[in-house]
């Protein structure tokens, strides 16, 4: 079977693998003096060859629950446009491309990308049909591209890059619960588990608002002047709670509706929210 590019765009999932990587070279930005061409190339292509195997290979564990959710039914698998065996070898390829190309910009980088490989394909994926707690699980191979822009930059770990960690990490339980909420018929089809109580009910709403506070909270740490060399002007914080507080409402509006529009406002909301926290962190800095 012939690969097109639309599937390879489908098998590597192209937008959020884009997201991820401006998620890294966020925190790139965020960290740096002076700016590399070089690195930016390598974190961009590296960042992209690692989510785009994760995708890949979860696609091919996947394939048989895939085809029962409407959703996910035309994929290049389910679809039966592209044999399992193609599939394993893109994602063997990315894998060797993505950890490749991190090392290059240091080992330590490299590293955290095979985590984060790891913790998405050999825990999450496979407690998705077990239990709801796979989404924190999940959350942390999620929030470890912002902090490895800015490993990639300074080849050290810190308080800066547990913020930025932190932040992203608690930031996915409102995008994918909300995200869990619109589709909870076609996942319940396909046998998985992803809302926090299984429900779109009060509690898992609740959830929601709660972590969406808890997001906030953490987002304005930096004006605290306690994270090391990452810090928020009152300006710069002003705008991050202003976001914050949109993303918020669009969270408790969900909990008093309880409807599939509700969640899928804020699903997008939590995006605009986090895209739009990144950018002013690294305008506040420069």
């Amino acid at each position: 079977m012939k690969l097109t590019i639309n599937d390879f765009f489908q098998l590597t999932k192209t937008r959020l693998a884009l997201s991820v990587v401006f998620s890294s070279l966020a925190g790139y930005f965020l960290a740096a003096d002076k700016i590399s061409i070089k690195s930016i190339l390598l974190l961009f292509i590296g960042g992209y060859a690692m989510v785009g195997a994760s995708n890949a290979f979860n696609q091919l564990i996947e394939r048989n629950r895939d085809g029962l959710m409407k959703r996910t039914s035309n994929r290049p698998l389910p679809g039966n446009r592209i044999t399992p065996s193609q599939v394993l070898f893109i994602g063997l390829l990315l894998s060797i491309l993505g950890i490749g190309t991190l090392y290059i910009i240091n080992i330590k980088t490299a590293i955290i990308g095979v985590i984060s490989i790891c913790l998405y394909l050999f825990t999450y994926t496979p407690l998705k049909i077990v239990t709801p707690l796979s989404v924190f699980v999940g959350a942390i191979p999620g929030a470890i591209p912002y902090m490895l822009g800015w490993v990639a930059y300074t080849n050290s770990f810190g308080i800066e890059p547990g913020i930025l960690f932190l932040f992203q990490f608690f930031w996915q339980f409102p995008h994918f619960w909300a995200l869990a909420w619109m589709f909870d018929k076609d996942y319940k089809k396909a046998g998985f588990k992803m809302l926090p109580t299984g429900k779109t009910n009060s509690a898992s709403a609740f959830q929601i608002v709660f972590y969406s506070i808890w997001t906030v909270v953490i987002s304005l740490l930096p004006m605290t002047k306690y994270t090391g060399t990452l810090n928020l002007s009152l300006y710069g914080g002003l705008l991050v709670f202003l976001c914050g507080l949109v993303m918020l409402f669009f969270a408790l509006r969900l909990m008093k509706q309880r409807t599939n529009k509700a969640a899928k406002d804020l699903m997008y909301t939590s995006i605009f929210y986090l895209t739009s926290v990144q950018i002013i962190y690294i305008l506040d800095k420069f």
